[in-house]
């Protein structure tokens, strides 16, 4: 099993990461990059201890192997997945939201349905198959950048002015291919080993160029990362940004200069139908969105309890008003956790025998979560008011003995010194109000796209023949006779 030490001396390899004009050399100690590193590193220990229950014997290789790198070939299967991916949100409290087991939900999709991609013009199944072995061998973290830029959302690749704006093949080789263009969006890519690059957007016929799927090192020649501003190197401590400076995990958008791709890192290759059928005819895509939702419901759990904290330190949590308020969260969260359960309890197998969770239940809970975070963070601010603002500029403040007097005697609640009420509000103030807090907000609202994109799937996986035909049956009982 791989350990923390494994994964932070892996990353510091030769990759190309700019950050303010500068090349980042060293990413794992890095100050914009080490503490989500290091959060990550956190996460491969959790799973090598024993005590986690994290692992199981991959029928794949016989070997042991981290739970979340398995298909889920049962209901157990399903259940043990879940508690592996809880247990890493857990530690993070959801707000980690590219973790290792994201990616590898895709890739275990993908594993369980080799032959989608051996329909179009090449057949890459054994590359997929060998990849997924891999990932049970060498648990990669693999990040993901699978939009293309947003030069244009009217028009597709070929449309754009300037050739391979979109990362495209430009030449092909015996070996392999060569790829030139950009590709966003790489969260938690700076501190990956490996990215898988491909496209969700659908494209036309006309793009076979930019049809592709393929994973490529981090360290890769040619690759080059451009990171969104770190927000971890302006946090003056742990205690003033506590979630800043855990969980920052840097956005990138990823950079080929001619980057060369072996053809056994290829899955998919000029070929715009395979590009859907690896997503959604493989399992991919609903396995890699519940492990999402999992996520999303321990995030929610945590915003709630927050709130509820906030809620007795200021002495109002038996208000009706605020009781009301704290109804409402616990409404908003215990959605999202019993779509999660929903899911598992109606997965059924496919004809591979791959578990698949429950459609209706992952995408109904997923079409409204542009809508139910920024309500719970609404309520959150609503309830800390302007407590958040009423804090000290930062630790030192609390250090120095001409300011300590005057914030004990003034910023406390009754069973909360100063010192503890102050940490909690600026718990608060990163989770709703600091740029990390803010990127969180959009992160949330876009993570799956855009709402007519999210709500898309909630309708076509609903499966309104049921209702439909119900309705029907109703209509046809009476009549004007």
């Amino acid at each position: 099993m791989r350990t923390g030490r494994d994964y932070l001396a892996a990353i510091n390899d030769d990759r190309t990461i700019y950050v303010d004009g500068q090349r980042v050399s060293a990413v794992a100690d890095h100050p914009a990059f080490s503490p989500i590193a290091r959060t990550i590193g956190e996460l491969f220990d959790i799973a090598a201890d024993p005590a986690s229950k994290m692992t199981f014997t991959a029928p794949e290789t016989g070997a042991e192997a981290n739970r979340v790198y398995g298909i889920p070939r049962s209901r157990e299967d399903l259940t043990a997945f879940r508690h592996a991916a809880e247990t890493w949100a857990r530690h993070t409290h959801g707000w980690v939201g590219r973790s290792p087991d994201h990616v590898a939900s895709f890739i275990n999709g993908f594993a369980a349905h080799p032959e989608a991609f051996s329909a179009g013009e090449r057949d890459f199944s054994e590359n997929v198959l060998a990849y997924h072995r891999r990932m049970q061998t060498e648990s990669p973290y693999v990040s993901y950048a699978i939009i293309p830029p947003q030069v244009s959302r009217a028009t597709t690749a070929h449309a754009w002015e300037g050739d391979f704006v979109q990362v495209g093949v430009v030449s092909e080789r015996s070996d392999g291919i060569v790829v030139r263009g950009a590709q966003m969006l790489a969260t938690g890519g700076p501190v990956a080993d490996e990215i898988l690059v491909s496209c969700i957007k659908p494209l036309t016929d006309d793009d076979a160029d930019f049809a592709l799927s393929f994973v490529v090192p981090v360290a890769a020649e040619g690759l080059k990362l451009y990171c969104r501003r770190p927000f971890a190197p302006a946090a003056t401590s742990s205690y003033d940004y506590p979630l800043t400076t855990r969980y920052d995990e840097t956005d990138a958008l990823l950079v080929f200069d001619d980057v060369f791709i072996p053809w056994e890192k290829v899955f998919v290759y000029r070929d715009v139908a395979g590009l859907r059928r690896q997503f959604f005819e493989t399992g991919a895509h609903v396995l890699g969105n519940w492990q999402s939702q999992i996520r999303f419901s321990v995030k929610l759990q945590f915003l709630a309890g927050l709130a509820r904290k906030v809620a007795a330190v200021n002495g109002v949590d038996k208000f009706p008003g605020v009781v009301e308020k704290l109804g409402e969260l616990a409404s908003l969260t215990s959605l999202v956790e019993s779509a999660v359960l929903a899911a598992e309890y109606t997965a059924a197998p496919d004809e591979s025998g791959l578990w698949r969770p429950g459609k209706r239940a992952v995408y109904g809970a997923m079409g409204l979560q542009a809508e139910l975070y920024p309500r719970a963070l609404a309520i959150l601010r609503d309830l800390v008011g302007g407590g958040v603002l009423q804090v000290p500029s930062g630790i030192e403040d609390m250090r120095n003995p001409e300011t300590r007097s005057d914030i004990d005697r003034y910023i406390y609640s009754p069973g909360a010194p100063a010192e503890e009420r102050i940490k909690l509000f600026k718990l608060v103030w990163d989770a709703v109000g600091s740029e990390f807090g803010g990127r969180h907000h959009q992160y949330e609202m876009f993570y799956a796209g855009a709402p007519f994109v999210v709500k898309g799937y909630a309708f076509r996986n609903y499966g309104f023949d049921g209702p439909l035909a119900e309705v029907d049956e109703f209509l046809a009982s009476y009549g004007v006779d």
